[in-house]
This record gives C-alpha cells, sequence and structure tokens, in this order.
C-alpha cells in the first residue's frame, strides 16, 4: 500500500491510529505481564474499564456533533450517591433494583437535558455551560451522599463479575454497546448526527434540525453517564460522591485517541472502546514498569497530541516522498 493510498484509507477510517496504537501498547503490556490475556486479568480489566466505556460513548456521540460535556464526571458521581444514598440497599430486591435503576437512567437524561437545551436553545457555549453545571452536579451528589458509604445487592456484583461460557460477562455488554453504535449510524439521526457535527450552516440549509440534534446528543450523554454510574456503583460495591471527579478528563481523552475528530463530524464509539482499552493498558504499563504514577497526566497529554498529529504526519511523509 503506497503512501497516497494509506492517506486515503487514514481519512476513511479514523481508527486507524487507533488500532495501530492498541496493538502496540498490548505488546508492550503483554511482555511485562505475560499473565494479560489469561481469563482472570482479561476480566478484571474489562470490568475496570467498562464504566468508562460508557461515559466515553455519550461524550463520543457530543463530540461528533460538535460538542463536549465537561459535566459527564459530575453525573457520574450524582447518579451513583441517588443510587446508594437513596435507591438501593444490600437488601434491596430485583423489582427495586431494576426500578432504581431505571430512575437513575431518567435522572440522567433529565440533567442531559438541562446541558443540551442551554447548548442548543439558549446558544450557550458548550464548554461553559458544562463546566457550570458539573458544579452543580457534583453538589446533588455531596447532599445527597456526604460521604463515602452504603452498599447493593451481593448478587449483582457477582452477575458483574461472572464469565459465562467462559467470556467476561462485560464482553456481552462491550458487544451490545457496538451494536447499539452500529444501528444508531444507521438511523437518519445518526446521519444527521454526522451533518451537525461537520457542516452545521450546510446540514441546516438542508432541512436538518440542528438544534434538536445537539439537543439530544446531551441527552444520550446523560443517559450513558448514568449507565456508567450504574455499572461504576456495581463494580465498586458502594457510594462515593466525588467517584466520576477524574473521569470526564479520560472520556475525553479516549475519544480523540479513538480518532472521533475535536471539532465534529468524525469517529465513532467503536474507536472510542479501542481508546479506552488504550488508555488503560497504559496505565498498567506503568505500574509493571514502575513508572512514577504523576506521570500519567503527561502520559494522557503526549497521547492526545500523537492522536491529533498522526494523520498530519502521514500527509507530511506523503509530500516528503513525491
Amino acid at each position: 500500500m503506497n503512501l497516497l493510498r494509506l492517506q486515503r484509507y487514514a481519512n476513511r477510517n479514523s481508527y486507524l491510529f487507533a488500532l495501530l496504537l492498541l496493538v502496540v501498547v498490548l505488546a508492550i503490556n503483554y511482555s511485562l505481564q505475560p499473565s494479560l490475556f489469561e481469563l482472570r486479568v482479561l476480566n478484571g480489566n474489562l470490568r475496570n474499564w467498562f464504566p468508562l466505556m460508557l461515559l466515553a460513548a455519550g461524550q463520543t456521540i457530543v463530540i461528533i456533533g460538535g460538542g463536549i460535556d465537561l459535566s459527564a464526571g459530575a453525573m457520574v458521581s450524582m447518579v451513583n450517591a441517588l443510587l446508594v444514598g437513596s435507591l438501593l440497599t444490600a437488601e434491596s430486591t430485583p423489582d427495586e433494583v431494576l426500578l432504581g435503576a431505571l430512575i437513575a437512567c431518567g435522572a440522567g437524561m433529565l440533567v442531559g437535558a438541562i446541558n443540551g437545551f442551554c447548548v442548543a436553545y439558549l446558544r450557550l457555549q458548550p464548554i461553559v455551560t458544562t463546566y457550570a453545571t458539573s458544579f452543580i452536579y457534583a453538589g446533588v451528589a455531596l447532599y445527597v451522599l456526604p460521604r463515602p458509604g452504603g452498599a447493593i445487592p451481593a448478587d449483582l456484583a457477582r452477575t458483574y463479575r461472572s464469565t459465562p461460557l467462559d467470556i467476561p460477562f462485560v464482553v456481552y455488554l462491550i458487544v451490545l454497546l457496538i451494536l447499539f453504535w452500529l444501528a444508531l449510524r444507521a438511523t437518519r439521526f445518526g446521519q444527521y448526527l454526522f451533518a451537525t457535527g461537520g457542516q452545521p450552516n450546510a446540514a441546516y440549509a438542508s432541512g436538518v434540525p440542528v438544534n434538536f440534534v445537539r439537543f439530544l446528543t446531551y441527552v444520550l450523554s446523560g443517559l450513558f453517564a448514568a449507565l456508567a454510574a450504574i455499572a461504576l456503583t456495581i463494580s465498586v460495591s458502594t457510594g462515593n460522591p466525588r467517584i466520576g471527579d477524574k473521569m470526564t478528563l479520560d472520556s475525553i481523552v479516549a475519544v480523540v485517541v479513538g480518532g472521533t475528530r475535536p471539532n465534529g463530524g468524525q469517529g465513532g464509539i467503536i474507536g472510542t472502546v479501542m481508546g479506552i482499552v488504550i488508555l488503560g493498558t497504559i496505565r498498567n504499563i506503568i505500574s509493571f514498569a514502575n513508572v512514577p504514577t504523576w506521570s500519567q497526566t503527561l502520559v494522557d497529554a503526549l497521547i492526545i497530541i500523537a492522536a491529533l498529529t498522526g494523520p498530519g504526519l502521514i500527509r507530511l511523509i506523503r509530500r516528503r516522498f513525491q
């Protein structure tokens, strides 16, 4: 494959850089941790990464649509606090668990709708709006659950850790997430989403309901934040009003690393899933290589720079060899 064809392929497939980086980091991690692909280790890693996958999935939809959601982590904290502080106990019945999950999803969609209304209809800047609302949602979390604690039914955690047919239960959930994305892309909303993020003025002139599409992206972000909070609550089996503090930045990093264009119009959840695995694997490498943990922020920044400059480097190399 010559360089021109490589560039064209990279333009068509935004996942190329993420896939190459994924292979590299997995190879390095495997050299440091030969048990990486054993069922026990694989299950543990995927369980830890899945809540962030869900959160980043919602972030992906918002960014493709031309926005950004800086309140995502605060929404996770809020829903986690609601679940453990008000909706569930260790003795909750399956019906109560289902009702609690539905209420949690409704709460996530409600706060997402608030973000979407402010951005799409009040025409406020997404960064400023979601940064401001993040303090509101964080305050609600602290009000509902002032300190870490609480418990949920133990059966939930056992199911989450299970390996049906020797396949981690989380793998089935990841497959469902990918199928959701493929189905969403095939809908009219999916087509409108890419048009809104890529060329909003042209999309509006073509009859695309740009404001409504942007509004829905934030509603979906709120829903995925609630699902992430549910998964995280099951994983840790307790509540913490600050549990989502660091997840917003991680979700944005994963989205960019996964090939989604930061200014919208290109990308997808499949790449974001790879981005989460890349981030998690790099943190495994840092742990096994005894690299100071404070360097993680620097590593995240370098990864973003590499992801943003990768396509440009391909074009530069092609011009040098012409």
